[in-house]
């Protein structure tokens, strides 16, 4: 059964706006024109074969990627791109913004060089400015969440990928962000790992966290999604419940991916 965003009914205004969002890298146009409103709960899984703009997308919705023209407002953000653009982010913006709209990687992006402990207290120290023993007394309380709370002072090389994901998602947390964005971060783990990571990200889900997720984990998407986006060749070709685009998929090229996607097995549980 499909989810429904927590408290927000179809007529609340949109947490986060895009209008007309394009990306190119030289002469290659990897996002042609997208556009979409994301409500507050809002749950969005981003599918899509590889090449078709997702991880792209994801990367300029935090501006790690800056847009090459379009719009976008989240909060107090109102933020035009391009070479005509009203509205430049400044630097100070984008360390905000990136705060407010937390995003976790395939591949972990943990210092090497610091202790669990240090990795999640950092940002919030550096960035929010917060107190060292409030932001050690927040990062304990995070780990013994996630069942890490013995591992604070190990290095990640002493972590499976499944505990450095979820040590990974937990810096995130730290930052106290109003979205997360979670580009294919189940990929680069072994099969038995993957649940106890998507286990976590479903708890983020019950506690009404808003999130867009690219992901190649049907199952999942399916079964926490309130919402599901098919990028194909730049665009969204196909949005609407995971019951329609995953259960009853409307143009050959979704049948097709999925046909693909489904034929591997699920790493859900």
């Amino acid at each position: 059964m499909d989810r429904t965003p927590v408290d927000a009914p179809p007529t609340s205004p949109p947490l986060l706006t895009v209008r007309n969002l394009h990306k190119n890298f030289g002469q290659l146009e990897v996002l042609k024109g997208i556009s979409l409103d994301v409500r507050d709960g809002e749950v969005i899984s981003i599918i899509g074969a590889s090449g078709s703009g997702k991880s792209t997308f994801l990367r300029c919705l935090n501006l790690m990627e800056m847009p090459g023209s379009g719009e976008m407002t989240f909060e107090k953000f109102s933020l035009n791109f391009g070479a005509n653009a009203r509205l430049h982010p400044t630097p100070r913006q984008l360390c905000e913004l990136r705060t407010r709209i937390g995003m976790v990687f395939q591949s972990y992006n943990l210092w090497p060089h610091k202790t669990v402990l240090e990795n999640v207290i950092e940002a919030p120290i550096q960035v929010r400015k917060m107190g060292r023993r409030e932001a050690v007394e927040q990062a304990e309380a995070l780990l013994e969440r996630i069942g890490l709370y013995d591992k604070r002072m190990s290095y990640p090389s002493k972590l499976s990928g499944g505990q450095q994901q979820r040590v990974a998602i937990v810096r995130a947390l730290a930052m106290a962000p109003k979205v997360m964005l979670f580009d294919e971060v189940t990929s680069a783990l072994d099969p038995e790992l993957v649940g106890e990571v998507l286990s976590l990200m479903s708890s983020l889900v019950a506690e009404g966290m808003t999130m867009l997720i690219v992901t190649h984990e049907m199952a999942f998407a399916r079964e926490v999604g309130t919402r599901t986006l098919f990028f194909d060749k730049g665009v969204i070709a196909e949005d609407g419940s995971p019951s329609e685009i995953i259960g009853a998929p409307r143009s050959d090229r979704l049948k097709q991916f999925l046909r693909r996607i489904l034929h591997e097995p699920s790493r859900l549980g």
